[in-house]
C-alpha cells in the first residue's frame, strides 16, 4: 500500500522540534515562521506541554463522554476566564471543520432556517458542511452543491443587509482574518453592522477563530479587535499545540438539548490535558501579548522593506498572522527561504507568503527571519 499522493511535498523530513525551530533527519536546523499551519501556539516541545500530557497518558489516555470529565470543566472555567467568554458554554470536538460544522448545526437547530451566508474566498474546512461554506471550488465535490449558500464580497455592508432582510438566512459565518483567503481583514465598521442586522433578522453571527484566533491576533479572538460578540465561535489550531482538538463557544441563547450533538474522541482526557499545558504556558509566558508586541514589531519591519524592495506589494495581518504580497510568485521564494536560508513559511493565492509562527516567536528571531528574507529578495 502507498499513501494517497494528495499533498505536493517539499523534500524535507522534519523529525525534531524546539521553540520556533526545527531540524530534520540531516541535523539541519530551519527557522519556522509556519508553525505546521498556525497550530504550533507555545512552541515545538515545550517542557510543561510533555510534562503534563506525559503525567496524563501514565493515568489515563481515553475514556467516553459518557462519564464524568473533572478535565473538561477545568477547561471549560479557565478558557471562559482567559477569553472573556465565562457566561458561554463550551462544545470539544477534533478539528476545525467539525466545529465549524457543529455551529452551523447549532444555528439551523437553533431556528429551523437553511441559508447560510459566507465570504469570497472563504475558507471553512473539508469535510462536507464546511466544504460548502468555503469559496474554493475545486474543493467543493458534487454532493457539496446543496445551493444553500450565498457568497458576499468581505466588508460590503449594504449586500450583507440586503440578504439577511430576505428573513431566511439561517447564519453568516466569517474569518476576521483570513488565512486561505489571503490574510484579507473584516473591518470594524462591517463587523459591528453585521452584528446588528443579524440580530434584527434573527440571524446567527459565527465568528471562525480557528486561524486567527487563540491569541495569533494579539487578542484571545481577532474579533476582539472589532468590538463585536458572536453568537458562535469556532476555534481549534492552537488549542492543543498539535493534539487534535477543536471546540465552539456557545451563547446562552442556545439551549443544551441532549443528542444534539456528539462526538467519540471531543474532549478527550489527553486532549484536555494538552489544552490545559497550552493555557498555563499562555499565562505563564504572557504569549497573546508577546503576538502583539512582537506582530506589531515584525509587520513594521516588513513595511520597511517593503520600501526598499518593489517585490512586496503590500503586508496584511495583525499580531503573528501576517501576510506578505508580492508582485511576483511566491513558490520560488518559498522555495529558496527553504532549501537555501531553511526557513517555513505559508502561502496564499499564487503571490502571498502567510507568516504564522509559534506565539513565542521572539524579536532576535524575527531579525533573523528578515536578514534571510531580505536576501532572498535580492537574489530574485
Amino acid at each position: 500500500m502507498k499513501l494517497f499522493d494528495v499533498y505536493p511535498l517539499f523534500d524535507v523530513n522534519i523529525v525534531k522540534g524546539r521553540g520556533c525551530k526545527v531540524w530534520d533527519d540531516q541535523n539541519q536546523e530551519y527557522l519556522d515562521l509556519y508553525g505546521g499551519h498556525a497550530v504550533i501556539s507555545i512552541g515545538h516541545c515545550h517542557p510543561h506541554y510533555i510534562k503534563r500530557i506525559t503525567q496524563q497518558l501514565n493515568e489515563l489516555g481515553f475514556y467516553s463522554n459518557s462519564v464524568i470529565n473533572k478535565l473538561q470543566v477545568e477547561l471549560a472555567e479557565r478558557l471562559g476566564k482567559i477569553s472573556g467568554y465565562e457566561d458561554y458554554s463550551l462544545f470539544l470536538v477534533n478539528s476545525g471543520a467539525e466545529a465549524n460544522e457543529n455551529c452551523l448545526k447549532l444555528a439551523s437547530f437553533h431556528h429551523g432556517r437553511k441559508r447560510i451566508l459566507s465570504v469570497t474566498r472563504a475558507f471553512h474546512g473539508r469535510t462536507s458542511l464546511a466544504v460548502e461554506v468555503t469559496d474554493i471550488p475545486k474543493y467543493v465535490a458534487p454532493v457539496n452543491e446543496t445551493n444553500n449558500v450565498t457568497f458576499l464580497p468581505m466588508n460590503d455592508l449594504a449586500a450583507w443587509e440586503s440578504e439577511l432582510a430576505k428573513g431566511d438566512v439561517c447564519a453568516c459565518i466569517l474569518e476576521c482574518i483570513q488565512g486561505v483567503g489571503g490574510v484579507n481583514m473584516v473591518t470594524p465598521e462591517f463587523a459591528q453592522g453585521l452584528q446588528t442586522a443579524c440580530r434584527k433578522y434573527g440571524t446567527v453571527l459565527i465568528c471562525d477563530e480557528i486561524q486567527c484566533g487563540y491569541g495569533r491576533s494579539g487578542k484571545f479572538f481577532a474579533h476582539q479587535w472589532l468590538g463585536i460578540r458572536p453568537d458562535l465561535i469556532s476555534m481549534a489550531k492552537g488549542i492543543g499545540n498539535g493534539f487534535p482538538m477543536s471546540g465552539i463557544l456557545i451563547s446562552p441563547e442556545f439551549e443544551a438539548v441532549y443528542g444534539q450533538l456528539g462526538t467519540t474522541f471531543g474532549g478527550n482526557h489527553l486532549a484536555c490535558t494538552a489544552a490545559l499545558a497550552v493555557l498555563d504556558v499562555f499565562e505563564q509566558e504572557h504569549l497573546v501579548e508577546n503576538a502583539n508586541t512582537v506582530g506589531t514589531y515584525f509587520i513594521d519591519q516588513l513595511n520597511k522593506l517593503k520600501e526598499e524592495n518593489s517585490h512586496i506589494i503590500e503586508v496584511r495581518g495583525r499580531g503573528l498572522m501576517i501576510g506578505v504580497v508580492m508582485d511576483i510568485p511566491h513558490k520560488e521564494v518559498r522555495h529558496k527561504l527553504i532549501y537555501e536560508q531553511h526557513c517555513f513559511t505559508g502561502c496564499a493565492g499564487t503571490n502571498i507568503l502567510r507568516i504564522l509562527p509559534p506565539l513565542c516567536l521572539s524579536r532576535e528571531e524575527v531579525d533573523e527571519f528578515m536578514r534571510r528574507f531580505r536576501v532572498v529578495l535580492e537574489e530574485i
